[in-house]
């Protein structure tokens, strides 16, 4: 029983090597571009906009995608404007909250959650803001959550 276990174990070893030569002659496994140009750093958000005062106990109202590396993409309306934003303030998205100073909104307490969650240049990022109501969101400075 033995040699049967120890012929198995050596048997799959040589396939998984095969397997990984294979791969590596073909190029497959490479997944450095051609040219000398470097690797970038993943950056890949999902933005939701939640009715209430957290993203937990509230309803999505509306989500997208926001790809900006290694270029500007997804399903938000303006990725472009979105991932300049984010170069300039992430990981501390707080700045683009900040209401414009030319807002004027009413004091009501309506409540709307915005979130941004996955990866910002290779690190995990888990962001989120409550505003008063809808007017405070859509009188903030920042484009990236105008969604």
């Amino acid at each position: 029983m033995r040699s049967v276990t120890r012929t198995l174990g050596l048997s799959s070893a040589a396939m998984g090597l095969t397997a990984l030569t294979a791969l590596a002659g073909s190029g497959a496994a490479g997944a450095a571009p051609a040219g000398g140009e470097s690797l970038y750093a993943p950056s890949a958000l999902v933005l939701s906009v939640t009715d209430g005062e957290d993203a937990v106990g509230g309803t999505v109202l509306r989500a997208v995608t926001l790809v900006c590396a290694p270029r500007p993409g997804g399903t938000h309306p303006d990725p472009e404007a979105a991932c300049a934003e984010l170069q300039a303030h992430a990981p501390d998205l707080d700045a683009l909250a900040e209401p414009r100073p030319d807002a004027a909104c009413t004091r009501e307490w309506s409540p709307l959650t915005v979130t941004a969650e996955g990866v910002w240049q290779g690190r995990r990022m888990s962001y989120s803001y409550t505003y008063a109501n809808p007017c405070a969101l859509w009188n903030s400075t920042g484009a990236a959550f105008t969604i």
